[in-house]
């Protein structure tokens, strides 16, 4: 199973990850605060529809803390205080795609 070794935030821009297979992935925390899996984000997004762009202040994308949630998922608390998205490592690897990077 996929975990990370390492999290760490870049300039406070970026979420970066380097997980136990030596692959590391690096997500912009605009996007994962847009692609928030908690319930209240999906229906506000599902209820907008697919051209929905939400506008974000500083402190909704300025991270607060990050903790582990058991040995599937980080919690990610947001400067405003949004702290319900569990971003479980399944659904961070399906979101960095191709921003994987393994190193050899």
């Amino acid at each position: 199973m996929i975990q990370p070794v390492k999290v760490t935030l870049s300039a406070d821009k970026f979420l970066l990850i380097e997980w136990n297979d030596n692959s590391h992935s690096s997500f912009e925390l605009l996007m994962l605060r847009r692609l928030c899996p908690c319930a209240t984000c999906l229906a506000e997004r599902e209820k907008q529809g697919k051209n929905y762009i939400p506008i974000f202040g500083k402190d909704q994308v300025t991270v607060e803390s990050i903790k582990p949630v058991g040995n599937y998922a980080l919690g990610i608390k947001w400067k405003d205080g949004h702290d319900t998205g569990i971003y479980e490592y399944q659904y961070l690897t399906k979101l960095a795609g191709k921003n994987m990077v393994v190193e050899k």
